[in-house]
């Protein structure tokens, strides 16, 4: 049963000779305005203990102080409100709290919006079109600016003390600085934890990628309690290794193969990228390090000549790119490609591709902190095999382990 009965909805449209939609939109933003301004006057009667004129029941040296004309926005459109004073300043309104200019859902409609990437003007025309007011950009902007502080608490929550497999890597986006346009490199860490649940760690935003920023990183989380990771899978961004060993020595590196083959394929002509693609494939597809090593001897017999610097790249990497191999084929499969941060960075660039310029730093921290809870929110269940793969860490690291899985 609805707030009103049938007989007092029928006696509310014969008042206000309702006959079309759009006089029961007109009608129902009359009614949301009053009921808004009751509202407001019996927060303040509460406030001071007395309704107005009932002077007797006084109790309070404080008193009413008149009105005041505020324009506030909901789904009926504009209204214009009176909001009640009292003589003392300390009347603090809740239906409409002071500075509070848009009410209802459309706070929640425009931060949905942002959230997909919408652009500011899409979201003027929809609310325009659906409901007939004018939102300017400083007023979307002011919307979501409250994320702002749910940003910095989310970005300084306390972590687990030990991850199973910690993945690294950035993203890059221009960004408007000081009137000139910027690259701006957003290192984003994903964490697998003991029970085998994925989660974003944070997003730092920097100048472009650099091993210093990537050390900052790495000691931001250990100030958040991360006191171990067992395997970190990375890019092959130099001095990358170098800054991890600095904050956690223990920690197994494993470079992305993904990468790697990106790397090597660089530079080699387009007649030749599908054969050595396909040469390169038996070097990690390999059953063992010895057979992988002996592949590599093979791509060189038959590329090396011509691509000096792949079989170069290869065997300079090889300590960090052959990690994998040590490991069994579930725990294999989870670490020799960042595809699982690769996912998380393709669901972010959906969001921002309709932005090829950020106006300002926060607005793409704002972004990518709305499109990182979207896709967090999706990551239900554990990695697949994790039961496998955690008696297999046990094996490899029992004694940096062993504690937790008691």
């Amino acid at each position: 049963m609805g707030l009103w009965s049938k007989e007092q909805l029928r006696q509310f449209i014969k008042e206000n000779k309702l006959v079309t939609a759009q006089d029961a939109q007109n009608a129902l933003k009359e009614l949301f305005a009053e009921t808004l301004q009751e509202m407001l006057e019996a927060e303040l009667d509460t406030h001071l203990g007395y309704e107005k004129h009932d002077v007797q029941n006084k109790q309070t040296l404080n008193s009413r102080n008149g009105k005041s004309k505020k324009t506030i926005i909901s789904e009926y459109g504009e209204h214009e409100i009176e909001v009640p004073r009292d003589r003392q300043g300390e009347f603090e309104p809740v239906v409409v709290k002071k500075h509070q200019s848009i009410v209802t859902g459309i706070e929640d409609q425009i931060v949905a919006m942002y959230a997909k990437g919408v652009s500011t003007r899409d979201i003027q025309d929809h609310l325009e079109q659906l409901y007939g007011v004018e939102v300017s950009p400083t007023m979307i902007s002011n919307v979501t600016n409250k994320l702002v502080p749910l940003i910095k608490e989310w970005q300084n929550r306390s972590l687990q003390s030990v991850y199973a497999v910690v993945f690294l890597d950035a993203i890059h986006f221009k960004v408007k600085q000081d009137g000139h346009i910027v690259n701006k490199a957003a290192y984003m860490v994903i964490g697998i934890d003991l029970d085998g649940n994925k989660d974003v760690l944070g997003m730092w935003i920097g100048e472009n990628e650099s091993s210093k920023f990537w050390l900052s990183v790495l000691n931001d989380l250990k100030n958040r309690g991360v006191q171990d990771i067992l395997i970190t899978c990375v890019d092959n961004l130099t001095g990358f290794s170098q800054a991890i060993a600095a904050s956690y020595p223990k920690t197994e590196i494993q470079k992305c193969i993904i990468h790697q083959i990106r790397n090597s394929t660089r530079y080699v002509s387009y007649k030749d990228l599908k054969k050595v693609t396909a040469a390169l494939k038996p070097i990690y597809k390999a059953a063992t390090e010895e057979a992988a090593l002996l592949e590599l001897d093979q791509f060189e017999e038959a590329w090396g000549s011509k691509y000096p610097l792949i079989v170069r790249s290869w065997r300079s990497n090889w300590d960090e790119l052959a990690t994998f191999f040590k490991y069994p084929p579930e725990l294999r499969k989870l670490i020799y490609t960042t595809n699982m941060i690769e996912s998380y960075h393709r669901q972010l660039r959906k969001v921002t591709k309709g932005k090829s310029i950020f106006p300002t730093y926060e607005a793409l921290l704002k972004m990518l902190y709305l499109a990182t809870m979207d896709v967090v929110r999706k990551w239900t269940g554990r990695v697949q095999n994790w039961g496998q793969i955690l008696l297999q860490l046990s094996v490899f690291f029992p004694d940096r382990i062993g504690q937790f899985l008691r």
